[in-house]
């Protein structure tokens, strides 16, 4: 899974603060994160692909029951990573306002994931990528015809052409598959401890052309959903090598 020959990796904001409100009841009191899948906290699983990935740091932005998550994870070293955490504070910022308060701790450039994502493509590979096209950003996408989720992406000739989780057309063929590589400048303009949307980012982004498109050969699996969840368990119960240590 890793290439053994890679350079260091980047650092990998993971976003966790959400409401999970499609989870509630049972995320009024647990946040998602560390809702169980198989028999282990799915962050677990995250934390330790992550692992396997070459990565090394870790920089968790989280909100909503976030000192859950800390007292469970803590400071990573029982994963052999370097977990940093950046909480929103009295309001949820969103996932955008949460990287733009956690770049003191991220660095230049840094991957971007979701902490209801499990993907299994190749982190050094969507790296390698990131690096030849030469733009400040890059959306890892996967062609899913609609089949996971409605899928908001138009990719024609090698490039990401529209990007828009609220107004779908029939082009769309592809979908964000949930890792992106981000420039750190590109947050300058939002204002610190604000709410903004990552997806409103990208969208502008896209128009100016700042966005590469890496193409994942795996699909995605996440949590964010109980589909998503009993999915994914039911995977980790028939094929538990995947997930484990």
């Amino acid at each position: 899974m890793i290439d053994r020959g890679a350079e260091r990796m980047l650092p990998v904001a993971m976003l966790a603060g959400g409401l999970a409100k499609r989870m509630r009841p049972i995320t009024e009191k647990i946040p998602k994160a560390l809702l169980p899948v198989a028999e282990e906290p799915f962050i677990f699983h995250q934390l330790r692909l992550l692992k396997k990935q070459g990565i090394t740091r870790i920089v968790l932005c989280v909100g909503h029951l976030g000192e859950l998550i800390e007292e469970q994870v803590g400071d990573g070293s029982k994963f052999g990573l370097e977990i940093a955490y950046s909480f929103d504070g009295p309001k949820l910022l969103g996932t955008a306002g949460a990287l733009k308060k956690a770049l003191p701790l991220l660095g230049d450039v840094f991957f971007v994931m979701y902490g209801d994502s499990y993907l299994t493509c190749n982190y050094s590979e969507v790296y390698r990528h990131y690096k030849k096209c030469e733009r400040p950003a890059l959306i890892a996408i996967y062609c899913n015809q609609n089949l996971y989720d409605i899928s908001n992406i138009v990719f024609e000739n090698e490039e990401i052409v529209s990007y828009d989780k609220k107004d779908f057309i029939p082009q769309m063929h592809y979908i964000d598959y949930g890792l992106s590589i981000l420039c750190g400048h590109l947050l300058n303009n939002l204002k610190l401890n604000e709410f903004y949307d990552l997806a409103d980012v990208y969208m502008d982004l896209v128009k100016k052309k700042k966005v590469a498109g890496f193409v994942a050969r795996e699909r995605f699996y996440e949590i964010g959903s109980p589909e998503g969840l009993n999915e994914l368990s039911e995977l980790c119960s028939i094929l538990p090598s995947p997930l484990s240590a």
